[in-house]
């Protein structure tokens, strides 16, 4: 049997890069996904064509995770078209990268509310479901940047840094209903927005990296299929770093 066999993931921001290789991985091992991004684009309809070629259920959304109604909406479409959710991937996010001292308000609001309000609005919405079923699995998404810090990501390490702690608060808060949370702390993934940094940035990165390279998307969604499965079933509130050593 499939570690995901007759299971429901809700993978948000998974049209692209580690959200699609998560999506990918969970179908693989049985899972019927549900897909949300900003927008129903080129991306998300390929992501959606893959899934389904492995043979299971798959649907892509158009949701704005930032935005409360918007999430509830797009929750309630989602048990509706699928019966239930037992897992939930908080992955959407954004950069805005500069120096505090040239960062405005604007640029803070949004990666806080995208990176971190998006976690609030999707665990909340989907909270009751998992409750009702006595049983669920919330990963969410930070970044080794949230807690080393970052000089140019003041905005972007405190939404992490404020997902692990959310992470934290909600495993305490979930864990009688046997719900589990946890988070997966990235490092420097190689993906469609790391490619675009200069070359000499990327060999900088990967200097400091104990293993000498960059981790793939598909790295990241092994841990994250260990984390949805009952591979994890006694594994709750933690932070595992999927970053090549870096953090260590």
């Amino acid at each position: 049997m499939k570690l995901l066999e007759g299971k429901t993931a809700v993978v948000t921001g998974g049209a692209r890069g580690i959200g699609r290789a998560i999506a990918l991985a969970f179908a693989g091992e049985g899972a019927d996904v549900a897909v949300t991004d900003l927008r129903i684009d080129d991306n998300a309809l390929e992501t959606e064509k893959l899934i389904r070629q492995i043979g299971v259920k798959c649907k892509v959304y158009a949701s704005d995770a930032s935005n409360f109604g918007d999430t509830e909406k797009v929750v309630e479409q989602i048990v509706s078209d699928f019966g239930t959710v037992d897992i939930l991937v908080n992955n959407a996010g954004i950069t805005m990268d500069t120096l505090l001292l040239r960062m405005t308000e604007q640029q803070w609001d949004t990666v806080i509310n995208v990176n971190l309000k998006s976690v609030f609005n999707f665990t909340k919405a989907v909270q009751r479901i998992m409750i009702k079923k006595q049983g669920g699995s919330i990963i969410n998404m930070s970044s080794v940047v949230g807690v080393s810090g970052n000089a140019g990501q003041a905005n972007y390490s405190a939404s992490k840094a404020g997902m692990i702690g959310f992470t934290k608060s909600i495993a305490k808060e979930l864990g009688s209903r046997n719900v589990r949370c946890n988070a997966i702390a990235p490092g420097f993934i190689i993906t469609e927005m790391t490619n675009k940094l200069p070359e000499e940035v990327k060999k900088l990165w990967e200097e400091k990296i104990p293993l000498k390279r960059g981790g793939t998307p598909e790295e990241v969604a092994k841990v994250a299929l260990f984390l949805a499965s009952d591979l994890s079933s006694y594994v709750s509130g933690q932070v595992i770093g999927v970053c090549g050593g870096m953090r260590t």
